[in-house]
């Protein structure tokens, strides 16, 4: 029984290692899988991979990615560096933003999967002041602290990079995925949210053998 335990395993194993070499090899199609920009932007990092994640707090598509997408993440080596950009297709929607680099600026960007889960299932959107404030006590802020730096120079300033950052990669959609400040996909354009992720490696991977190029 335990030398059939460990053939049993042993093959498992094989086919999982199987798995994965078939993943690695599989090739992607520009056009299809992905774009590539017309005009590659500068990345904030040398030698290492840049990967920015477009998003709206009040996008339904990017809160369901959002778990795939941290799972990622966490997979992810040294030399692969994420971050998030805001994206407000409409000024209505410029709190979201605003709110998103306030609580970066006072290390709560842990605070951003609740504030999803209270647009997309407490039906609350966030998008006056007096809603978001409220919000932020709930969360165990100070509302006067929470307020200055939501009004602050570096917030204000932050989300207007932001927007100029949009519209320099031309984001029309959202989530949508750079690689190295040229590369491009979401699940939308590789059709499902798995195909993305499949994507993203096969991108990172490519800027590794590019020489983060």
């Amino acid at each position: 029984m335990i030398s059939f335990n460990r053939r049993l395993i042993t093959f498992l194993a094989l086919i999982s290692l199987s798995g994965i070499a078939v993943a690695q090899a599989q090739k992607y199609e520009e056009g299809l899988d992905y774009r590539v920009l017309p005009v590659a932007q500068p990345v904030e990092t040398k030698g290492k991979v840049e990967v920015i994640e477009f998003f709206w707090y009040g996008c339904p598509h990017c809160y369901d990615f959002d778990p795939d997408l941290m799972a990622w993440v966490k997979r992810q080596p040294k030399d692969v560096v994420f971050r998030r950009v805001p994206v407000a297709f409409r000024d209505d929607f410029l709190p979201h933003s605003q709110l998103f680099y306030t609580l970066q600026v006072m290390g709560k960007s842990n605070l951003d999967i609740k504030v999803m889960d209270t647009i997309h299932h407490s039906n609350n959107h966030l998008l006056t002041e007096s809603e978001i404030a409220d919000w932020a006590v709930a969360q165990g802020l100070d509302r006067n602290t929470f307020l200055t730096t939501y009004h602050s120079f570096a917030v204000v300033s932050k989300v207007r990079a932001a927007k100029q950052l949009a519209e320099a990669y031309r984001i029309d959609g959202v989530p949508t995925v750079v690689i190295q400040g040229k590369y491009v996909t979401s699940p939308s354009i590789a059709g499902t949210k798995a195909k993305a992720l499949m994507v993203m490696d096969y991108l990172v991977e490519k800027v590794r053998k590019d020489k983060y190029k």
